[in-house]
């Protein structure tokens, strides 16, 4: 039985070492042909697809929360990548439309690593999918970190200060 557990453990670790490095890589990838961060190209990305989009309706597709969202869209607009204007159809409302300087940054990068993931967990069978979250809710738990703001993969520019960590539910 601790054999099985140990071999599993192993094989989990081994995972997570290959998932990370490969996020990693892609986003590294897209900060050199960008200068753009991970999380960045991925709003990006968005907003190319959805022209006219609210930050809302970013933090939706980005499946994060609007204060990460907004963050990464201030810092597209103030380096000319996106613009924000206010909605025709609701004055309280701006518009997010990417520029020509998005359009080229978008265009000269590899998928970012967030679109990496969701494309692998799209192709698990909605069983396996269902169990991997349920697995990884769980390890969180564990660890301490369930309660952690989950903002955007490698976005360094988060404004939020780092939580501690409290001790593991046993």
């Amino acid at each position: 039985m601790r054999r099985d557990r140990t071999a599993a453990t192993v094989a989990a670790v081994d995972a997570f070492r290959r998932i990370v490095r490969e996020l990693r890589v892609a986003a590294r990838q897209t900060e050199l042909a960008t200068g753009l961060s991970a999380a960045q190209l991925f709003v990006l990305s968005v907003v190319a697809a959805e022209p006219g989009c609210s930050v809302n309706d970013i933090a939706t597709a980005t499946m994060t929360d609007r204060s990460s969202a907004a963050a990464v869209v201030d810092r597209l607009a103030g380096e000319g990548y996106v613009t924000r204007v206010p909605s025709v159809a609701d004055r309280r409302r701006a518009s997010i439309t990417i520029t020509a300087r998005g359009k080229r940054a978008a265009g000269d990068s590899a998928p970012p690593p967030t679109a990496l993931l969701l494309g692998g967990l799209g192709k698990l069978p909605s069983m396996q999918l269902r169990q991997l979250t349920s697995g990884l809710v769980a390890l969180t738990r564990q660890m301490g970190i369930a309660d952690q703001r989950a903002g955007m993969l490698f976005d360094d520019h988060s404004s939020a200060a780092p939580r501690r960590r409290k001790a593991p539910h046993t």
